[in-house]
């Protein structure tokens, strides 16, 4: 009951943080900002305790509670290694925004938002999402992940009065609430079935194939709107570019992995026997996901925007472990089944960590520039030069290269994938590589987007006055922003001891795991065969020191031994170089847009002046604007809103606002209901 009690510790803590500001004078916002914040970090600190010693001690403790006076609701929570794994992910980054918020809030003080109210939503959101990851049973799954989608709507709400922050809000809520209800009726199956509510009565339903599909494309669809998988995505880069960012980290970083916590529990742990044509489905998906979320991002030149498709991107990578991991088992493989399932939970872990640790560089940048416009940046290396050094780290670690964790989440996912001759289906065989040629093309478009945006960003030369006057950041903020920076490296350079600990998760689900022999060397990943496959990321992190230190104590020398003169740039004749002349975010997706042409709605907008007379100055003569629309939206989400609406106009007729129509409606009612009952 320890690792229980110190989950109920961290809960109280977050309760305390929702509640506590409230009795804090308005005068006192800074008292109030570092109580909620400070709380908010001590749970965090317990989540992770108690995540980490479930995990690391194998530990499967139950809890029951009796909220209501009714039979058959009983609250009962459960501490095993999946959830574990999850508190840990969830702690992690509220700790990281413990530390970030209090400066990052500065400028909400004075404004006509609620501080107190955004307090209130954040620790009961990160109440829920724990809960969601404890629960046993439905009551208490349902009500948990219902608090999580309301509490999360009013966060996003934060600014409440911009017409954009309303319009998201109302898409999200929609697809939460849409959401939960997949999700409801896939667990009514499994009660249907299992004669109970608990989880332990669904994992021993037995479910015809009928109704085992069903549940299973109920699921699908319920946690992989939550998590953003495409088409279901529509939500995620509305919502994101509108919350405070810090609210955008806890959003994109756990609550869609808790998503994918959702979808594991259903399928590995409580419906019973696996399809193998469930695994090409989510595999399907989950390639379709990655590859358009990566490109509607590359189109992008609002940076928040830009960050929530590669969420979509990313979890689409998740969901191709989590197919492979279906087919292996399916096909009599659960080894590898294994492997794909600890490729899956190590990139959730790691997109918890460099999606958040890029979101909080975007907060740090806005609250410099006020600019989220990518076409409005530049220069800012030189003026916020360690936020600069740690959104780098963030840009590398996404962009899955050595020695930073994307890289050692995304290597695993390619050795199961080159597993896959072993299956003896055809179809398999087809489909398979084809998703690997799709996870590696998501790999090279994502480094090219990066390298776009720290480029446009960072580099050049500032574009507008408010961008050249930007300082750094508070260095709480910055302080945050090393923290997630490091636990990038980390997790990068030290994959092995995490990987023996999250081999927990499927002994615990699949009585399987990696074999013991590949797992006790600390400095060498194996996740095969030694003469097969494996991976030393901490000698590639020292071989990067070398290279680099070598490459100093030579060159630094040679420095002397040269004379240099700086010079001014030719200019071609036409006068100064200028901001004008720098790339731009659109003109570096420019070439990647018209190979992809069709994947898009382009609209483009040009005004032009007249010429001036003398034809050798050159003039800002004309403007451009880009604006990428996703097709998605236009085709399916657009065409429902205008059925939608055309039937709200049709019954609006009915309320008439007339006491004598009303009385009309009721008499013949009574009428329809005499014939009927006679």
């Amino acid at each position: 009951m320890l690792f229980f009690n110190i989950v109920i510790v961290g809960l109280f803590f977050a309760v305390l943080s929702a509640l506590l500001p409230f009795f804090i004078p308005a005068r006192w916002s800074l008292l109030s900002k570092l109580t909620h914040f400070s709380l908010l970090g001590l749970a965090g600190l317990a989540l992770v305790m108690s995540g980490f010693l479930t995990l690391i001690m194998k530990s499967s403790l139950y809890l029951t509670l009796s909220p209501l006076s009714i039979s058959f609701i009983k609250a009962s929570l459960h501490l095993d290694p999946l959830s574990g794994f999850f508190l840990c992910l969830i702690g992690i980054i509220t700790i990281a925004i413990a530390f970030y918020g209090p400066s990052y809030l500065k400028g909400y003080e004075n404004s006509k938002y609620s501080l107190k109210a955004m307090f209130f939503f954040t620790g009961l959101f990160l109440v829920s999402m724990s809960l969601v990851v404890l629960a046993n049973d439905l009551f208490s799954f349902m009500f948990s992940w219902e608090l999580m989608s309301l509490t999360s709507y009013f966060l996003v709400m934060s600014h409440y009065e911009e017409a954009e922050t309303r319009k998201a809000g109302l898409v999200y809520l929609l697809m939460a609430h849409l959401s939960g209800l997949c999700i409801l009726f896939a667990f009514g199956i499994l009660v249907k079935f299992g004669n109970g509510f608990d989880f332990q009565s669904m994992q021993a339903a037995h479910l015809p194939i009928i109704w085992a599909n069903l549940a299973f494309i109920l699921a699908f669809l319920g946690f992989g709107m939550k998590s953003g998988l495409v088409p279901l995505h529509v939500w995620l880069p509305r919502a994101h570019p509108v919350a405070p960012s810090h609210i955008s980290a806890l959003m994109s970083g756990v609550m869609i992995k808790i998503a994918v916590y959702g979808f594991i529990r259903f399928n590995f742990s409580l419906i019973g026997q696996l399809h193998w044509q469930w695994g090409i489905i989510v595999l399907f998906i989950g390639s379709i996901s990655a590859v358009l979320g990566v490109l509607y991002a590359l189109m992008q030149h609002n940076l928040k925007q830009l960050l929530a498709y590669h969420s979509v991107e990313n979890i689409g990578i998740i969901f191709i472990g989590l197919g492979l991991a279906i087919l292996f088992i399916c096909k009599g493989y659960p080894m590898l089944g294994a492997l794909a399932m600890i490729a899956a939970l190590y990139h959730s872990l790691n997109h918890a960590v460099f999606k958040s640790l890029l979101f909080l560089g975007a907060g740090s940048i806005y609250q410099s520039t006020h600019e989220h416009d990518l076409n409005l940046m530049g220069g800012l290396i030189q003026r916020m030069p360690q936020i600069a050094f740690f959104f780098l780290i963030g840009c590398v670690s996404i962009s899955a290269l050595p020695p930073f964790n994307g890289f050692v989440s995304e290597w695993l996912t390619f050795q199961a994938f080159l597993q896959v001759p072993l299956i003896r289906s055809n179809t398999v065989r087809f489909i398979v590589p084809i998703a690997a040629a799709m996870l590696a093309l998501t790999g090279a478009l994502a480094a090219a987007c990066f390298a776009k945006v720290y480029g446009i960003t960072f580099l050049g030369k500032p574009r507008t006055d408010r961008v050249a006057e930007a300082c750094e950041s508070g260095i709480m903020m910055r302080f945050s922003l090393g923290l997630l920076a490091l636990f990038c490296l980390l997790l990068g350079i030290l994959p092995t001891f995490l990987i023996r600990w999250i081999n927990t998760i499927p002994m615990s689900l699949l009585n399987v795991g990696l074999a013991p022999n590949n797992l006790n060397h600390w400095l060498w990943i194996t996740p095969i065969d030694p003469n097969v496959s494996s991976y030393s990321a901490l000698l590639v992190f020292i071989g990067v020191i070398i290279i680099c230190v070598v490459s100093w104590i030579v060159l630094r020398p040679l420095q002397h031994s040269f004379s240099f003169k700086k010079v001014t740039a030719w200019d071609c004749g036409f006068g100064g170089l200028n901001k004008r002349m720098q790339y731009t975010a659109t003109a570096f997706a420019m070439p990647i847009r018209r190979v992809f042409k069709n994947i898009w709605t382009v609209e483009e907008l040009k005004t032009n002046e007249d010429e001036p007379k003398n034809k050798i100055v050159v003039r800002d003569m004309s403007t451009y604007e880009l604006h990428v629309q996703d097709n998605i939206w236009l085709y399916i989400y657009e065409p429902i809103q205008t059925v939608v609406d055309k039937i709200s106009k049709l019954v609006s007729y009915l309320q008439q606002g007339n006491i004598r129509v009303y009385l009309a409606y009721s008499f013949f009612t009574l009428l329809l209901l005499l014939l009927v009952v006679l």
